[in-house]
């Protein structure tokens, strides 16, 4: 792999013009079956699962340092490596893994623009024999404070900053509150609701919409360039979606592991419901 910094959108075209390069590490975050009857050539499976630490009912938690360490190891992560990650659902799975690798200060990472969808329906080479990575001996380790990273005491601080947007990509029901997965429904107060599959281009294989329609959507809903963003979900899913899309397009932005399974189960937390 060259120097060449990649973008962190990468397009079906520009990838293929650069599989076999050393150094690129494709990650597929799709189901082990779909990833068994098609595949990227060269990708390397990776269980969206072993992403994530579950502390029921709280849910989408950061895994430890330790098992992180292994999850990447096994995948065959280096310093080095340049990642480009896919998934078969759009991107939440493959984004959660680049949100990862942003708090632990790898920074040589991109996202397949429609992932799966886009590289098999636009006639792209597949592949369906499974790639054995070639494990390394990676050491994890999360950034203190990293601009990229709220917690709910850092939402909490922050409800009544203006300079401050909350972000709920959830469904509208989960918004409003009648659709609930946690011991309260609703959402954080002050939020606003743009679900994260609006930012999807239907239309053209779940490619991400132009930039300029993505900035005025966050716009039409008061979510300005001079705000810092905090965006949420269920379980930081959806919601690690669209913090790359924001982070992609420049804005400052962080991600709420376990966000509503958080939230939603507290008892120190306000919550509103419409």
């Amino acid at each position: 792999m060259s120097d060449e910094r990649l973008p962190l959108l990468i397009e079906a075209e520009h990838l293929e013009d650069l599989l076999g390069e050393e150094g690129l590490l494709i990650v597929d975050l799709s189901r082990e079956q779909t990833y068994a009857e098609l595949h990227v050539p060269g990708a390397i499976h990776l269980d969206y699962a072993a992403l994530v630490q579950m502390q029921k009912p709280v849910m989408g938690l950061n895994p430890d340092e330790a098992p992180l360490s292994e999850t990447l190891s096994a995948i065959g992560l280096t310093p080095e490596s340049y990642v480009i990650a896919y998934d078969d659902e759009g991107g939440g799975k493959a984004a959660r893994l680049l949100w990862t690798l942003e708090l632990i200060g790898h920074p040589h990472y991109a996202l397949l623009n429609g992932g799966l969808h886009t590289w098999a329906n636009d006639g792209h080479p597949l592949e369906r024999t499974p790639n054995a990575p070639s494990p390394s001996d990676y050491q994890a380790h999360y950034i203190a404070d990293h601009p990229a990273l709220a917690d709910a005491d850092y939402i909490i601080a922050h409800l009544d900053d203006p300079r401050t947007a909350l972000l709920d990509v959830r469904s509208e029901l989960e918004y409003q509150g009648i659709k609930r997965f946690a011991e309260r429904g609703g959402h954080i107060p002050g939020a606003v609701n743009i679900e994260c599959t609006q930012f999807m281009d239907q239309g053209r294989n779940l490619r991400l919409k132009p930039d300029a329609e993505c900035r005025a959507l966050l716009e039409a809903h008061g979510i300005d360039r001079d705000k810092e963003v905090i965006t949420y979900c269920q379980t930081h899913h959806r919601s690690a979606y669209s913090w790359f899309v924001l982070h992609y397009l420049g804005y400052a932005v962080r991600g709420y592991p376990g966000s509503w399974s958080d939230w939603g189960n507290r008892e120190d937390t306000p919550v509103e419901s419409t």
